[in-house]
């Protein structure tokens, strides 16, 4: 925690707020993520019902997300990000207090749904932060954003269980509500307005647009390998847990564990990978890109062939410091590759992708787990990696050749 503290000091109050907003609302929202299947067993008709919703109370908000990132996307360019985060975190706060008073699994679902359409949260923060930058460390404030999502997780859910065991299920939403609807105020009260001529400051000005710099790379092939990334991480999200206690016959709380050193992983990793890769050619960032994704595939592969926990569970941590080095880097080469009036419509269309992703992946994985049994799980996300690989690779040869041309005009 020292050396967040160190580096929140060295990008100035604003990146410390902007960092507290998303720990603090982000951890809010996972403190309900692990226990719902308990709420909507106890609330199903039907076991069924409960197949059915149990997988949809996760990727109905995804849905909402992927189907109006890109719309707020534009809002943000129109009215400005800053009112963007805003909105994002009332709407949070509205329907997180709606889903505690809600009796049925139906109107559960429904909600959750108009929750992620109204949120939206992470694409107009990473927005408004490139514009007080002005572009400088794409890759470090997007990992650090990254960071106090994940480390917002994990305290959330820790809270979370902490207000189940002696409380009712809609205590966790009422506080989930009322946090946010806090951070949303704070956000108002406190986020100052971007420079004048920034792009996405307020509606739009006669000013001279910037063109986009050139990485090498068009932007959808990049969003491309991201969601392939997303998608291989995401597709153990559901089958995790079972895979755990049958393969390992493990206690609760190592499967918790086993499952949280991923996100331990991601928040060590991510801070070094984007040291790492400041002021770095996009050539280079997508050269390590391949050693990741190959990276990741071994790591799986060896977890999936293993029969020692405590092995798992290092792999496992492994596996999350490497995927430090994908989402926040390869967003950051979609904004530098994309103008600076731009961002919060660019950013909101990767937040599109990433949730349409890990929808995809979540439903491969059950699908692949019950097609195929639970010992196949890690294979199929190891050849999923390979996929990875294999674009990786060629994303990163046709930036060579890009580069290769720039040297010789």
């Amino acid at each position: 925690m020292t050396s967040i503290v160190a580096a929140l000091r060295g990008v100035g109050p604003v990146f410390a707020l902007l960092f507290g907003l998303q720990f603090i609302s982000m951890g809010a929202m996972e403190m309900s993520g692990p226990f719902w299947p308990i709420q909507i067993k106890a609330l199903s008709p039907s076991d069924g019902v409960y197949g059915l919703a149990g997988i949809a109370v996760y990727v109905c908000p995804m849905l909402g997300v992927s189907l109006t990132s890109a719309f707020w996307g534009r809002m943000g360019y129109r009215y400005g990000n800053r009112l963007m985060m805003v909105r994002a975190l009332a709407g949070l706060a509205i329907t997180q207090l709606l889903v505690a008073f809600a009796e049925d699994v139906w109107t559960i679902l429904a909600l959750r749904f108009l929750q992620g359409a109204c949120a939206g949260y992470i694409a107009p923060a990473q927005a408004y932060g490139v514009e007080l930058t002005g572009g400088r460390d794409r890759a470090g404030l997007f990992a650090w954003l990254q960071v106090a999502t994940n480390v917002g997780s994990l305290g959330g859910a820790f809270l979370g269980g902490l207000i189940l065991d002696a409380l009712p299920f809609a205590a966790v939403n009422l506080t989930d509500g009322v946090i946010c609807a806090v951070c949303a105020a704070v956000a108002w009260a406190s986020l100052p307005l971007p420079p004048e001529g920034a792009g996405g400051a307020g509606p739009a000005k006669a000013t001279t647009v910037s063109r986009a710099p050139s990485t090498g790379v068009p932007v959808p092939a990049l969003l491309v390998l991201m969601g392939l990334l997303l998608a291989s991480r995401m597709m153990l999200q559901v089958p995790f847990s079972l895979y755990v206690s049958n393969v390992y016959g493990a206690q609760h709380w190592i499967t918790g564990l086993s499952y949280g050193l991923l996100a331990l992983g991601f928040v060590v990793g991510a801070p070094v990978w984007a040291r790492l890769f400041e002021r770095r050619a996009p050539s280079f960032v997508l050269g390590c890109s391949v050693l990741i994704a190959a990276g990741c595939l071994v790591i799986t592969g060896l977890a999936g062939a293993t029969r020692v926990i405590s092995l798992f569970a290092a792999l496992y941590f492994a596996w999350g410091a490497l995927l430090g080095g994908t989402t926040p880097v390869l967003l950051a080469l979609v904004s530098a590759g994309s103008r600076s009036d731009r961002q919060g419509s660019v950013l909101g269309l990767a937040q599109t992708c990433q949730q349409g992703a890990s929808v995809a992946g979540i439903i491969a994985g059950v699908v692949a787990t019950q097609r195929f049994g639970l010992e196949l799980a890690f294979p199929v996300v190891a050849s999923l990696y390979g996929l990875s690989l294999l674009v990786a690779l060629g994303l990163w040869l046709k930036s060579r050749q890009s580069f290769d041309k720039g040297e010789l005009s």
